[in-house]
């Protein structure tokens, strides 16, 4: 009689908690919009967070250090004429966000150091192309200064952002509303999911389709899909009975998943986070008060469930830290932060582990914050791989001049109108400068004060 088996893997016991909740975001009025996206972004400066805006759209963006109750003054990212639908943070400078609205336009934001003292209205670019609402925002994972936006008027662009044009116009190929888009490991590769019911795998430059698969799941609700490992494809989406599911395809052969599993009844679309380094991927619902994870490997039935973090109150949105940002002397593999109606939450998901030295096992090398390739060579053709980092001895922030050096690129290049933002700028930081001043004068007369009542 053969005895079953148990599969060995590291992340068997991987287990979620969510920090004390002094270490939360409270009081900042998460936005109500019933849109389809995280509505938060992360890095290892900032967590940036769409909020409800009467008259236009905002998002609030806050350093990691900034916990406990947030001040109803605390300025915002307010440029906006409509909602904000969607956020991301740039992969290669923790300063630059970008955001996309109802008002049809996508902007691109430079956050100070230490987060904003003054809401910031006026945008480093601004890039005017779609017609309708941007819902999808996100950044090349290589290519330095190259977004990838798609609007509700069907249409996927591809931006020079360092030039502020539209370089690439997928506009003929989606004949319905785009559920995601998403690049893959190098950025060679766009993958998009559509209500027409079709995946689309593209050749970004060309605008082309390289694969296509019809009804990736029966149900006439959200799909959503990701790249995971070796280019196969994770989806998630419904069943005509309305269950959710997750399957695995391998778009060299479209015709079969290779795994499809039915999950459970829930209305939510379940947005995933792959992690290339572990290989876990994590389903995160919207309106869920749970987190499920799986272990995507090679062998059948290639996505294993793991495990489950479950809390009380629901999600309106999810933020995913990259990994340069965690804590690996905790043995830490990924961070989420949960939005709640009036606050944010991280949660932290451990391997169970006890030595405390740096376990190799679990931090391969991963991708760090540099970029291989500028945007006109990767418009021209030019692939770049990831340029990986060693989490060894924690992760150490790129230096000020880099940064300087890409807001200056950006500047340069951009339309004429950008020489009046710059002297804006040059007002924010002569601002920045007197209070600082003023703090360090309040100090030393508090100093003084002090002295003189112990005397």
């Amino acid at each position: 009689m053969s005895r079953k088996v148990v599969r060995t893997s590291k992340f068997r016991h991987v287990f979620g908690q969510a920090v004390k909740a002094d270490q939360c975001y409270d009081d900042i009025r998460i936005s109500q919009m019933t849109w389809d996206s995280n509505f938060c972004s992360v890095n290892p400066k900032f967590v940036a967070m769409i909020v409800d805006a009467s008259g236009g759209g905002a998002f609030i963006v806050l350093p990691l250090s900034k916990t406990g109750r947030i001040d109803m003054s605390q300025p915002t990212v307010c440029g906006h004429t409509g909602p904000v639908l969607d956020i991301e943070f740039c992969p290669h400078n923790d300063n630059i966000i970008a955001s996309g609205s109802e008002d049809c336009s996508v902007m691109i934001w430079e956050i100070p150091e230490g987060g904003l003292i003054t809401p910031l209205k006026d945008p480093v670019v601004k890039l005017d192309g779609h017609s309708k609402r941007v819902g999808i925002l996100s950044w090349h994972p290589t290519a330095h200064n190259v977004l990838m936006s798609a609007g509700c008027d069907n249409v996927v662009i591809l931006w020079n952002v360092a030039r502020g044009e539209a370089v690439v116009r997928i506009d003929s190929v989606h004949t319905d509303l785009i559920y995601s888009a998403s690049w893959n490991r190098n950025g060679s590769q766009i993958l998009t999911a559509c209500k027409d019911k079709k995946l689309r795998v593209f050749d970004p430059r060309k605008g082309s389709v390289i694969y296509e698969k019809d009804k990736p799941h029966e149900g006439s609700r959200p799909i959503r899909a990701v790249f995971v490992s070796d280019g196969k494809i994770l989806t998630t989406g419904f069943s005509r009975m309305s269950e959710r599911q997750v399957a695995l395809w391998d778009p060299k052969n479209f015709g079969e998943p290779l795994t499809l599993q039915e999950l459970d009844t829930s209305s939510g679309v379940l947005l995933p986070f792959f992690d290339p380094d572990t290989g876990v991927v994590y389903l995160c619902g919207k309106g869920d008060s749970s987190i499920r994870y799986f272990e995507v490997t090679d062998e059948a039935p290639y996505v294993h469930y793991l495990s489950m973090y479950s809390s009380k109150e629901s999600q309106k949105g999810m933020g995913y830290m990259p990994k340069r940002g965690l804590e690996v002397n905790k043995c830490e593999i990924a961070r989420f932060y949960k939005l709640h109606e009036r606050k944010c939450e991280p949660i932290v998901m451990t391997v169970p582990r006890k030595s405390d030295l740096f376990q190799e096992d679990l931090y391969p090398d991963t991708i760090g914050p540099e970029p291989s390739v500028e945007a006109d060579d990767w418009f021209a053709g030019k692939d770049g791989e990831p340029i990986l980092i060693s989490l060894k001895d924690g992760f150490v922030a790129t230096t000020k001049n880099k940064e300087f050096k890409v807001i200056k690129s950006l500047m340069a290049t951009t339309s004429a109108s950008s020489s009046n933002r710059q002297s804006d700028s040059g007002d924010v930081q002569a601002l920045q400068n007197e209070v600082k001043e003023l703090r360090e004068m309040v100090e030393q007369l508090t100093k003084r004060v002090s002295e003189l009542e112990s005397k």
